[in-house]
């Protein structure tokens, strides 16, 4: 059992002399804050030399693994080969990437590359704009896109700052950061996600350019829509003239290797992706409706979108997102009948597991993504959350488990990730794991 990370409270210390917090993404800040070493496979080790099975997989990106050899092969032979980045004219590697993910993903008729999500969701929404002529913008209460003006609050909220359910309505912008103007905060309206009812309010008020939400809810566990919701969406995006944005960042290429839309069966006019697409490599993607994404070299000035970026299809992460995209699409590796099988038997073993307990539970999961809620029904929204899960039996259960070298994010509610580099045995061992700190926990 590990219930000490000396070593890795030393350099956060050490690090504060340098980097306002110690860490350098600030939302990396935990409790135990713990200094990972290296990453294969399945597993990483700590500074301390700790092993734990990993189910963080930096934010779901790592969906093939950590260091996947494939991967880590063509981004060698890329560097053996001089690959250059040179910020003038065309590549041949970001040509290839563009023609495979579009081929990946159906509804993609055309994109444009970043460096990472955030960047993509900021460059959706401004095409939503230059399309419109609107200024307004809807996002889900729960959800997260970016670290962006019109999109950096309302994520994880405290009810005191939010109030309770309203519908029809909308919810104060809740802010992630200071330096946001009040006349900026004005234009964004935030609603609970699966409340049709709470956009048409909106949509009758004010002018809105586009409403950008994630089609599943992954940065408070696995929220899943309603029937009929995503539908609902596009019908009101046709009906009202905004452009309906899928934030496919966490849910794109972990669900399907045509995006969790390929899923759904609905069709965005715009979408970002990120984090999975190049396994943890740094690349962001905006695809969609080529009448929109040609916005970018609009004729008319007035309406041209600017997108720029010394390193947006860097070569190294394009040549990484070129190999991904190549191994989730092989049916020689056959990456989500496995992943499927795992996270199906992950899902069982803990509904066992929990069943013979008195506490409410419901274990939430979408493909290789999961959460266990202390609740006893699947979430419908960000205050279903807030209202019913136990969020501090939540905190010690996932602490005990990262004691015991099972590690996911040490915060309520957040998504765990199955990779394709986990087994059944590693599945086997995190259920069992499972069973000692809950029984230790029901002192049973």
């Amino acid at each position: 059992m590990m219930n000490s990370w000396l070593k890795s409270a030393a350099i956060i210390t050490k690090n504060e002399k340098w980097i306002p917090g110690g860490v350098v993404s600030l939302n990396r800040k935990s409790e135990p804050n713990i200094c990972f070493s290296k990453g294969k496979g399945s597993r990483v080790w700590d500074i301390e030399g700790n092993e734990y099975i990993d189910y963080q997989a930096g934010f779901a990106a790592a969906f093939l693994g950590h260091n996947d050899p494939d991967v880590n092969a063509a981004v060698l032979a890329s560097i053996n080969d001089d690959s250059v980045l040179m910020g003038a004219g065309p590549t041949d590697l970001e040509g290839r990437f563009a023609e495979l993910f579009c081929n990946s993903v159906p509804t993609a008729e055309k994109l444009q590359i970043t460096t990472t999500g955030s960047e993509a969701t900021y460059h959706a929404i401004r095409i939503a704009r230059a399309v419109t002529g609107r200024d307004h913008v809807i996002i889900m209460q729960g959800g997260y896109n970016g670290w962006h003006n019109d999109v950096a609050g309302n994520v994880i909220s405290d009810l005191k700052d939010i109030g309770g359910r309203v519908s029809p309505g909308e919810y104060p912008f809740d802010s992630l950061s200071a330096g946001i103007p009040e006349e900026h905060k004005s234009l964004i309206h935030v609603v609970n996600y699966n409340d049709l009812e709470s956009i048409q309010y909106i949509t009758k008020r004010y002018p809105v350019a586009c409403l950008i939400l994630e089609p599943v809810l992954q940065n408070i566990g696995i929220v899943k829509p309603e029937s009929g919701y995503l539908e609902g969406l596009r019908k009101l995006a046709d009906e009202t003239g905004f452009l309906l944005i899928f934030d496919e960042v966490k849910t794109g290429f972990r669900h399907a290797l045509g995006g969790y839309q390929s899923v759904c069966g609905v069709t965005p006019d715009l979408s970002t992706f990120g984090k999975a697409i190049a396994n943890g490599y740094p690349m962001g993607v905006i695809a969609g409706k080529a009448k929109y994404m040609d916005y970018f070299v609009h004729p008319d000035k007035e309406k041209r979108v600017l997108i720029a970026g010394t390193f947006n299809a860097h070569p190294l992460t394009t040549i990484a997102a070129i190999a991904t995209l190549k191994k989730l699409s092989s049916s020689e590796y056959s990456v989500y009948q496995h992943v499927e099988k795992l996270g199906l038997a992950l899902e069982n073993g803990l509904n066992d597991i929990l069943s013979k307990y008195d506490k409410p539970f419901y274990v939430a999961r979408q493909g290789s993504a999961f959460c266990v809620y202390f609740m006893d029904h699947a979430p419908k929204d960000f205050h279903d959350i807030a209202l019913h899960n136990d969020a501090a039996f939540d905190k010690t259960y996932r602490h005990r488990l990262i004691e015991q070298g099972i590690f996911n994010f040490p915060l309520p509610f957040k998504q765990g990730s199955i990779s394709f580099a986990h087994s059944m045995a590693d599945i086997e061992e995190t259920l069992e794991k499972n069973k000692k700190v809950l029984s230790a926990l029901f002192n049973r």
